[in-house]
């Protein structure tokens, strides 16, 4: 246990260490793929400690992401309407957008209001015991629904757009290096915050009802426990892990658009927890940075044939390694010391017969 504690904390030093020998394209590039990471941590609590199967998590990123754009857009615009809305001949700035003023209710928003609608989607299922295909057909029903509201109303959230042209934060530009840094810093200490927290469920008692509703629901729901109150509070709790990511997203990318929370990337999100091991919150981590990073790297490389590399990549990975990169690793030092033993019984029968 201890060796893993210093893998973990070796890991995020290397992380907190990265505007020293990364490029400033690249330490944005990796600020993007740990908010990504934040987003993987929630998916593998959920999905491969309780169960629950979300197709639909872009939604949560992509509110989190918008109730920062918000406060960053109404800060860009210095009092006056966005240029959005005035495009579209919008008169006076709607209610809902006032209270965006305020940065530290944006950065509140960007936490509960994912909490609170996956609160709501989750007694609605929950409590009916819908869960399996139907739960995550459901959750991305959502995704639809959110997203086709916001290309709807252009006029108030900028349609297929989006939100985007933000020049300051807190007062202080965007586009220093030094706020950037202080930025991707924020990221880091976000997602070992969030890491350490999701651990410690994981260890506790709760952790072991989660892992009791994964693989025999009503065997637990028999000994007293009701399923449905830990599904909704780890569901929402996962929603608000995604919020934060998607508010540090903005703050680094600079946009946020409806196609950034739609059904594909809701399921690539899934793809990276496959990947690093469901099982494993570390490996969610890796598997998030990893594969989005290739996803970089083959976009660059390889722009004719980036998404067949990638292909390839998935379909490996599923098929040889069905525990991720994760099991990997936990299956490698198995197979060394075995290997040793059978060397070992080996030289002992030679000695006998010898």
């Amino acid at each position: 246990m201890r060796r893993k504690q210093m893998i973990y904390l070796l890991f995020f030093l290397i992380l907190l260490l990265a505007p020293f020998y990364l490029t400033e394209f690249r330490l944005a590039l990796l600020g993007k793929f740990l908010c990504y990471a934040i987003i993987a941590v929630g998916i593998c609590l959920i999905w491969g400690y309780t169960g629950i199967l979300s197709l639909g998590h872009g939604v949560y990123f992509g509110i989190g992401a918008y109730c920062m754009a918000m406060y960053l857009k109404l800060e860009a615009s210095k009092g006056a309407l966005p240029d959005f809305m005035e495009w579209n001949g919008v008169q006076e700035l709607p209610w809902f957008w006032k209270p965006f003023f305020n940065p530290f209710f944006s950065i509140m928003a960007a936490i509960f209001i994912p909490a609170m609608l996956a609160v709501v989607l989750g007694m609605l299922t929950f409590k009916n015991r819908i869960k399996g295909v139907y739960f995550s057909l459901l959750s991305q029903a959502v995704v639809v629904v959110v997203v086709t509201l916001l290309i709807a109303k252009q006029d108030l959230t900028g349609g297929t757009n989006g939100l985007t042209n933000f020049s300051t934060v807190f007062g202080f530009s965007l586009s220093s290096p030094m706020v950037q840094i202080v930025l991707y810093a924020i990221t880091v200490f976000a997602l070992f915050a969030i890491f350490m927290l999701s651990v410690w469920i994981t260890k506790s008692r709760l952790g072991h009802v989660l892992i009791a509703i994964r693989d025999g629901e009503n065997r637990l729901r028999f000994l007293g426990f009701d399923p449905a109150v830990f599904k909704v509070f780890i569901y929402s709790l996962s929603a608000s892990f995604a919020g934060i990511a998607g508010a540090l997203f903005v703050l680094q990318v600079g946009l946020i658009s409806p196609s950034m929370m739609d059904i594909i990337p809701s399921i690539e999100m899934v793809l990276w927890v496959a990947i690093g091991g469901r099982h494993s919150l570390f490996g969610a981590i890796i598997g998030a940075i990893l594969t989005n990073g290739a996803k970089s790297f083959f976009s660059e490389t390889y722009p004719d044939v980036w998404l067949f590399c990638l292909g390839i990549l998935f379909i490996l990975i599923v098929v040889f390694f069905p525990k991720g990169i994760a099991g990997l690793f936990e299956a490698f030092p198995k197979r060394i010391a075995k290997f040793f033993e059978k060397g070992v019984k080996k030289g002992e029968s030679d000695s006998v017969v010898s």
